[in-house]
């Protein structure tokens, strides 16, 4: 048998020390919420957040271990090993051993990987500029500091 509970009217709670619209993870997560709608828009192919970080990276700094990728990408173990298989599936990645540690899977770009990842550069490009758009130039040098500094 369900109970009823009464509800005064016009009682307001206390006020708290803990406003959640002043927090920085909330903040934060409004952000990212509005930059993954601006990505998930216009990154113009099917790929995450994730997915892109992890191509990017490879573009940027060549074949490297699985594990030394989710480190540069900011992944744990599982979440990388599932990106790259899916990519892997998509004819995007391969993995090889690596002849220096068999226990090791080196990571690189295939062809299409590599094509794939110069033709959305300038629309990741643009992603950022839209996210960062409501700032002046000198507010997002300050912002991308601040950031860099809290990592």
């Amino acid at each position: 048998m369900a109970r009823s509970v009464a509800v005064k009217k016009n009682v307001k709670p206390a006020k708290s020390s803990y406003v959640l619209d002043e927090q920085v993870g909330f903040i934060l997560r409004q952000v990212w919420q509005r930059h993954s709608a601006i990505f998930a828009r216009d990154i113009g192919t099917n790929l995450t957040p994730t997915q892109w970080a992890a191509l990017s990276k490879l573009a940027e700094t060549g074949p490297c271990s699985q594990n030394q990728l989710g480190r540069l990408t900011a992944m744990d173990v599982a979440t990388i090993k599932g990106v790259i298989d899916r990519l892997s599936a998509r004819g995007l990645t391969e993995t090889s051993q690596d002849p220096e540690d068999g226990r090791r899977l080196v990571v690189s770009l295939t062809r299409a990987g590599q094509q794939l990842a110069e033709k959305v550069a300038p629309n990741a490009l643009a992603i950022t500029r839209e996210t960062l758009a409501p700032l002046d130039a000198k507010e997002r040098e300050t912002l991308m500091a601040l950031l860099n500094k809290l990592r």
